[in-house]
């Protein structure tokens, strides 16, 4: 059986899941009513990949006999300065996601709940994907911020965060 404090953390890490999809789709359509299809399109994906993770850890309370809460989220921030900003906030968002999974995975430790141990290191993998892919969209869009375009050319080309093994 999972932790009381381990069910508690996880429930709250499954609301910040979907608020950081409620956010992602609101930088999907500030792209969108850019015309940006492409950073649109992106962050659309990014945001039913959160929305999946979510999911994920619904499904694992429920395999653990645990009633998820999911609560409710804020309103998304909306409005952005430049087509660069939305990207910093995503990379910061996810940068605390990786710091909050990091505390789940502590908790499980301490509790000596290995099964959500080994539950989170999927999530503990994801992390880095979703930061490399975060940080190599932030890098172009400040190397492109004078002609915006170019990172919808960038995006055609290549998917942020792939790396040559992967």
């Amino acid at each position: 059986m999972a932790s009381e404090r381990f069910l508690a953390a996880l429930n709250d890490q499954i609301v910040r899941e979907f608020a950081a999809a409620h956010q992602y789709v609101a930088v999907g359509n500030y792209y969108a009513a850019e015309t940006f299809p492409r950073l649109a399109s992106f962050f659309y994906g990014q945001a039913e990949e959160e929305r999946q993770h979510a999911m994920k850890m619904v499904g694992y309370m429920l395999d653990r006999d645990a009633r998820p809460d999911v609560g409710a989220i804020d309103a998304p921030r909306q409005e952005f300065g430049d087509h660069v900003e939305p990207i910093k906030i995503a990379l910061e968002q996810e940068r605390k996601v990786t710091v909050l999974i990091s505390e789940l995975f502590e908790i499980a430790r301490e509790t000596r709940d290995y099964e959500s141990e080994q539950f989170l290191h999927w999530f503990l993998e994801e992390q880095v994907e979703e930061e490399a892919s975060m940080t190599d969209l932030l890098a172009v869009a400040e190397r492109t911020r004078a002609v915006p375009m170019l990172l919808e050319e960038y995006l055609a080309r290549d998917k942020p965060g792939a790396r040559p093994d992967g």
